[in-house]
């Protein structure tokens, strides 16, 4: 076997000697072209020289010669990856996912960039003898592992080594997708859009999961969590909400992002809150595919989805000073994605900043969030679970901007021992009173609306949620998890920013973020909004009575064409864009993005409202039998909405 060290400094001299003889060893000091047969490059350093490691992977990579580094930063010896040209995941995805689970990455980024511009440190000054001998035991073993053809420890791995206390770790870490190195996405294609139903059999009928969250439960934790390389980088159990919460960390260069998972049992919250962590990711950015479509509307026709029929903000928004969308221009060129058109069967062309909910910025022409992304164990349990979320959110929507006087649901009905047992629970530990509404549009598909009212005089006084399921009682479950995460551990902040949700609620302009919306209906004085709901005196419905979605196959593909279906005879169009990553795919997950043009997206900030060229707010009503003609645009509720 024929070894390459590369580098000078007492970890490079200990290997040379202490590599067993039967391997040739040559050595450099430096990182030149190479001529002749390489097996191993090993590139040690006593410092930490960020620039040799770049231009290593370069040469390296060129060459087809696989490598492994170690070097010393900080006092903390880093030995690996073992980098395989033309195998994801090489020392630069290594780098930046350790950068990234740091709790000082922008200030660490800026070091980085400054050791690259000076040359780097020569030698740590924790670089000792003995924790260098140390390393060198470490890159030992792995060359031998290697030469033997036994599995490489530090392929996807690398290992940490404190030099004051000698104490190690070893870190797995995901290859990043684009990564300029090891990087080898595909350009987005309408063939890659395009995909036929697969059969997706359930566990039972009564299932809409293709796998249990147990099947799942070992690879998430082992895969994805991780204090110094992971993709995220912390857990916390919420012990003072109603039920199970726990939230997971996603490290975002400019911030963190704590995504959460709700449920009867820790364990399986964490499992959710990983899910909803790696969905949104998914949905930030392309990172499966690279956008290639460059053009304009006009030129793209009938390809192309026109986003006006998505629904936009009004001239009166787009005048405003400092308004961060443009108008849509037809001429004006944009980056499209391809999706697909379920109800046309065909591939469609997509604006890119419509695709993916962190681009609603720059030129892009409305406001987009997280609406209609899910993540699922096939492709269509993820659309199938991404277009409840359009429906629940549409459903809470059209709700609030026509104040339609929903019937309220007798809770005690519902024949299910579990949800009777989450209200009792969340009304005796809370001080809550819950109200059910049912909340089922003209799509049939089951919809509520949950209010909790507060009985004391502190805290918030209303909370809203929406849940949209086949199943009535699942829906209502998901929206109790949602209202009872913010019941008390919201307590705190709402009392301390009063003032501030005051002044909203005079001037709705002041309603910019998310939290504003939920917060502002913490005030009793905003209570009176909702008289439209707990004012009325309709009759309770039974859940028998509310809802008669007809469901139950034994295959969720079934359950999806019936959706479908529906959609079709309502000249609703479904589109899918598969954000799939490889972070996901590699244990078997997909993640989409739906969009259904027509329905009511969700928005928050009072002044990104978007419900113009949405005519169903108007006529859906009449459908429905809740007003006698078509509303006008001015007789919307013009008060932010509750969503949470």
């Amino acid at each position: 076997m024929e070894i390459m060290i590369v580098g000078e400094g007492l970890l490079a001299d200990l290997v040379f000697m202490q590599l067993p003889k039967q391997y040739r060893v040559q050595r450099q000091r430096v990182l030149k072209p190479i001529d002749e047969q390489i097996d191993l490059a090993l590139v040690l350093q006593d410092g930490w020289r960020p620039h040799e490691h770049t231009e290593a992977e370069k040469l390296f990579q060129a060459s087809g010669i696989p490598w492994l580094r170690a070097f010393v930063s900080f006092g903390e010896a880093v030995i690996g990856p073992l980098v395989r040209p033309g195998v994801p995941g090489c020392s630069q995805c290594a780098d930046m996912r350790r950068l990234m689970a740091g709790r000082d990455r922008k200030e660490m980024w800026e070091y980085q960039f400054q050791l690259t511009e000076e040359g780097g440190t020569a030698v740590d000054v924790w670089s000792s003898r003995t924790g260098l001998w140390q390393v060198c035991h470490y890159v030992i073993d792995e060359v031998q592992r290697i030469a033997s053809r036994q599995q490489a420890r530090l392929h996807e791995h690398i290992q940490l080594l404190d030099l004051q206390t000698l104490a190690s770790s070893r870190h797995f870490f995901l290859a990043d997708p684009l990564c300029g190195h090891c990087g080898c996405l595909p350009d987005d294609a309408p063939e890659l859009a395009t995909f036929t139903w697969q059969p997706n059999p359930k566990p039972s009928p009564t299932s809409y999961r293709v796998k249990s969250l147990d099947d799942w439960k070992q690879a998430l934790r082992s895969d994805y969590v991780d204090a110094r390389t992971g993709f995220f980088n912390g857990k916390m159990r919420d012990l003072v909400s109603v039920f199970s919460d726990v939230s997971v960390n996603l490290p975002l260069f400019p911030h963190d992002e704590a995504t959460a998972g709700r449920s009867h049992s820790y364990v399986h919250s964490e499992g959710t809150a990983i899910l909803e962590g790696l969905e949104r990711y998914c949905g930030l950015t392309p990172r499966g595919k690279k956008t290639v479509v460059y053009d304009c509307y006009a030129n793209l026709g009938e390809q192309a989805l026109n986003p006006v029929t998505a629904g936009v903000h009004s001239k009166e928004q787009y005048a405003l000073p400092g308004f961060p969308f443009q108008p849509f221009d037809p001429k004006r060129p944009l980056n499209w994605v391809w999706g697909y058109s379920c109800i046309r069967e065909r591939p469609v062309l997509v604006p890119e900043r419509m695709a993916y909910y962190s681009l609603g910025f720059g030129d892009g022409t409305v406001f987009e969030t997280s609406n209609g992304c899910a993540i699922g164990g096939s492709l269509e349990e993820a659309i199938f679970y991404g277009i409840m979320e359009v429906v629940e959110r549409d459903a809470f929507l059209l709700t609030w901007y026509a104040q339609l006087p929903l019937p309220r649901l007798d809770p005690h009905t519902s024949g299910d021992t579990e949800l009777e047992l989450m209200i009792a629970r969340l009304q005796s530990v809370t001080d809550y009173e819950l109200f059910l509404y049912n909340a089922t549009m003209e799509n049939g598909i089951p919809s509520v609306w949950t209010i909790a009212k507060n009985k004391k005089q502190t805290g918030l006084h209303l909370v809203c949620a929406g849940g949209a399921h086949p199943d009535p009682v699942r829906a209502v479950k998901g929206a109790l998890h949602e209202t009872a995460a913010m019941l008390n551990t919201l307590h705190d902040k709402f009392e301390a920013n009063r003032s501030a949700y005051l002044r909203m609620y005079h001037d709705s302009s002041l309603v910019k973020k998310m939290d504003d919306h939920a917060m502002l209906y913490g005030l009793p004085e905003a209570a009176e909004r909702l008289d439209f709901l707990l004012g009325n005196n309709r009759p309770m419905q039974t859940f028998a009575e509310a809802f008669s979605w007809q469901g139950g196959h034994t295959d969720l593909t079934d359950d999806l064409k019936d959706i479908l279906q529906v959609f079709r005879k309502l000249e609703l169009d479904v589109i899918v864009i598969d954000q799939t990553t490889p972070e996901v795919s590699r244990i078997g997950l997909s993640c989409v993005r739906v969009l259904i043009p027509g329905m009511l997206p969700m928005t928050f900030g009072q002044h990104q409202t978007r419900v113009t060229n949405l005519k169903r707010v108007l006529h859906v009503p009449v459908t429905l039998g809740y007003a006698k003609q078509p509303l006008a645009l001015d007789q919307l509720n013009p008060h932010p909405h509750p969503f949470p």
